[in-house]
């Protein structure tokens, strides 16, 4: 069985040729700004129409629809991450739970690659530092207890800093205590 491969990118998330793209939603699953805008743009108006059907989503879970106009994709999955200190330290769960819950959608509907943008380090104020080690940890874990279910797992980054965080990030999640990489 040949492991996941857990790659930090740096681009545009609707141009990466995977299964499934992550957007990072809000609660309503209608559209917004950063990533959820771009992929609403970039999906076109069918993906409005099949997100009104889906009733929003609540923080900390996800959701799935058909990629719509976006052609490397079969799916996007919406997941709603929490917005930096207004959950009453139940933040880091929240986030963990938005990757988690991602990928289980993923592999339950077939998909062997999946991308993540940076969930909740935009708009929603979450310190990429802190948002980077959640989301390579859920990661991680979810791929452990799942060998082979997945073939590739991306982080896609925007900018040059969020791509330079994960890459430290994935360097000390990944490496087990004999200096291998885990």
């Amino acid at each position: 069985m040949t492991p996941t491969e857990i790659r930090i990118v740096r681009g545009n998330i609707t141009e990466r040729p995977v299964d499934a793209i992550v957007n990072a939603a809000n609660r309503t699953l209608l559209g917004g700004g950063g990533v959820d805008g771009a992929i609403h743009r970039a999906a076109g108006p069918e993906l409005l129409v099949e997100c009104r059907t889906l009733a929003g989503c609540e923080t900390g879970h996800a959701k799935i629809t058909k990629a719509h106009g976006i052609r490397q994709a079969k799916h996007v999955i919406h997941t709603v991450g929490p917005i930096f200190g207004k959950h009453h330290g139940a933040e880091a769960g929240l986030l963990a739970s938005c990757y988690a819950e991602s990928l289980q959608l993923a592999v339950a509907h077939g998909c062997k690659s999946i991308a993540f943008p940076s969930i909740s380090t935009g708009a929603y104020g979450y310190p990429v530092e802190q948002a980077s080690r959640i989301a390579l940890t859920a990661i991680r874990d979810f791929v452990h207890a799942n060998p082979g279910s997945l073939d590739l797992v991306e982080i896609v980054a925007f900018s040059e800093h969020d791509y330079k965080t994960y890459r430290q990030a994935q360097d000390e999640i990944f490496v087990d205590s004999a200096g291998n990489n885990a």
